[in-house]
């Protein structure tokens, strides 16, 4: 029976990319413009970049990565600097504008593409993401945890505290200059820690009306956009000399380096790919959100986007898709909207939102009892824990 269905031609892969393509085109027609839906699959499609970002330095070169809530921080905060009043005293007072309508133009501060600022952010975030790769090239596995942990409590730390860190004078409106005292005037800090950098601008692009808070559509094509710019660029690197010295990393480093793998350049560029997706994703929650604050970026955050990779798949491109979307709504449709008040109704005085993170490690303990390789995973991890005939192996690819 198995090898008779073995047989059967399998659809093109082509085809139902097109069809999937097509079919999360046509879903936000299907709700109203400011649907809290499409907010919630906005949000999905952004975790879903930083999850594929992950699944980069996690599963395909085996680099645990425990910070990596500190590149999705220097995403947002690149489109906070870049897209707000934060700097005012850029331009003489007047403002700095590249490539923006109006009302941005019009506004003080650092106002720049929201195309281009997204460029600054991969420049930033692959230049974070090998930094921390650097001090991980001697260290494996818990050791590589704490560096990146550490990282990613750094970043956070900066983020609360960077209010307190002076990088110039602010324009001073009562003077029509800038102070020539620091005393006369406040100056330019590098973050407004809690207090957050709002408002940002919003997404403007050429040919296009501005972006609104009240029509979510636009935002969900860009996300979708987005997301399968990223979704590609997973799918050539997996397939190519690159991704394939990733995997042999991952499986046995000695090996690896043994056959003449660069194990310090293979590090460092897969620590610098998946830092540059979640610096994308960044950019595009710091727009949509309106704020950039400390507050968004915790540790939890972290842990967050590696349960999506782990309850996908390790390695699983697909399988991380399907684990982001189902916790990314789990998250903020299920728990708050449909179970919060299930406490309540057994007389217990608390809301089901308040153990959101324990819901999500019992998630996550149920799935390595039942299936550890994930919920659509790689075909190699799944010969590696389960093992096969070697009839079936000889069919066995990189995926699903």
């Amino acid at each position: 029976m198995t090898a008779a269905l073995r047989k059967l031609p399998r659809p093109d892969d082509r085809v139902l990319a097109a069809l999937a393509i097509a079919a999360g085109i046509a879903l936000p027609f299907l709700f109203g413009s400011g649907s809290p839906f499409i907010h919630d699959a906005i949000l999905a499609l952004s975790y879903m970049m930083m999850a594929l970002g992950l699944n980069v330095i996690v599963g395909f070169a085996g680099l645990l990565d425990l910070g990596y809530v500190a590149f999705f921080a220097i995403g947002a905060y690149t489109m906070g600097w870049l897209g707000s009043n934060f700097f005012s005293g850029a331009g003489g007072g007047e403002g700095f504008h590249l490539l923006v309508g109006s009302p941005a133009a019009e506004m003080p501060g650092i106002h720049v593409n929201f195309l281009i600022v997204i460029v600054v952010a991969v420049i930033f975030t692959t230049i974070a993401g090998i930094l921390i790769g650097l001090p991980t090239l001697r260290l494996r596995g818990d050791y590589i945890a704490i560096v990146t942990l550490a990282f990613g409590e750094i970043i956070g730390r900066i983020a609360i505290n960077g209010d307190q860190i002076k990088i110039g004078p602010i324009w001073d409106a009562t003077l029509g200059r800038l102070p020539l005292l620091p005393e006369l005037g406040a100056e330019a800090t590098l973050t407004r820690g809690k207090q957050g950098i709002t408002p940002v601008d919003k997404i403007d692009l050429p040919l296009l009306d501005p972006f609104t808070s009240l029509d979510l559509r636009a935002w969900y094509l860009i996300a979708l956009a987005l997301v399968l710019v990223v979704l590609f660029v997973n799918l050539r690197l997996r397939d190519s000399r690159l991704g394939r010295a990733w995997v042999a990393l991952r499986e046995d480093e000695v090996a690896a380096s043994s056959m003449g793998i660069p194990l310090v350049k293979t590090k460092l560029l897969a620590y610098g790919t998946g830092a540059a997706f979640g610096g994308v994703s960044g950019a595009l929650l710091g727009s949509y959100l309106n704020t950039v604050s400390a507050d968004q970026f915790q540790f939890s955050f972290s842990i967050f986007i590696l349960a999506m990779v782990i309850l996908g798949g390790l390695g699983s491109i697909w399988g991380v898709v399907v684990g982001a979307i189902l916790l990314s709504f789990v998250n903020t449709w299920l728990i708050p909207d449909v179970l919060n008040g299930v406490p309540g109704q057994l007389g217990l005085d608390f809301d089901l939102t308040q153990l959101s993170y324990a819901i999500f490690g019992f998630l996550l303990v149920i799935v390595m009892v039942l299936r550890p390789e994930g919920l659509i995973p790689e075909r190699r991890r799944k010969l590696e824990l389960h093992g096969l005939g070697a009839g079936d192996t000889a069919g066995a690819g990189t995926d699903v």
